[in-house]
């Protein structure tokens, strides 16, 4: 955990008053209070992690569960209005902007989200819906709709997203 932290304040500006950090300490946190046993020591605990978890949601508007498996070194570079489902992906250091939403696309299949690579930067308003993967070193575009696969090192945007830019050979650009 304290490596993840570390981690963490460096790529928030080594900022404790930068909300991303504060958003992911308590997210590290809801995580390592998991390991916690017997289940009656982890109580108290978790009731902490669910009031600083609401604190956080509130303030910020940043909504991250503690089940996300999120790399090292991901910023917040802004905050408010971004939903985070709770199976998500995230890889290494990722740059997640405002009104970002990485969730699921279909009402019937609850349990499907999104899984990011690493150097992903997110732009503000974005969304990535569904079971999609998104490849190392992309860019995605302002308030891009990603429902399909983005390969590595592509630059991707629109409604729905498509790729404009894959700087290697055999991305496939629409």
């Amino acid at each position: 955990m304290f490596e993840n932290v570390k981690s963490d304040w460096a790529a928030n500006h080594k900022s404790i008053n930068h909300a991303g950090f504060r958003t992911l300490l308590v997210y590290r946190f809801g995580r390592w209070r998991m390991q916690v046993q017997p289940k009656f020591l982890r109580m108290p605990l978790s009731f902490l992690y669910r009031q600083m978890e609401k604190h956080v949601r509130f303030k910020y508007g940043i909504e991250l569960p503690y089940t996300v498996q999120l790399g090292r070194g991901v910023t917040f570079e802004h905050q408010h209005g971004i939903v985070i489902h709770g199976n998500s992906v995230i890889g290494d250091g990722c740059i997640i902007r405002q009104g970002v939403t990485i969730g699921n696309r279909h009402i019937e299949k609850p349990l499907e989200a999104p899984i990011i690579g690493t150097n992903v930067n997110i732009g503000a308003g974005a969304k990535i819906l569904g079971k999609v993967n998104i490849g190392d070193n992309v860019v995605i575009g302002a308030n891009a709709v990603v429902i399909k696969d983005i390969p590595d090192n592509a630059i991707a945007v629109g409604i729905p997203a498509r790729v404009i830019n894959a700087k290697f050979e055999g991305a496939q650009v629409d």
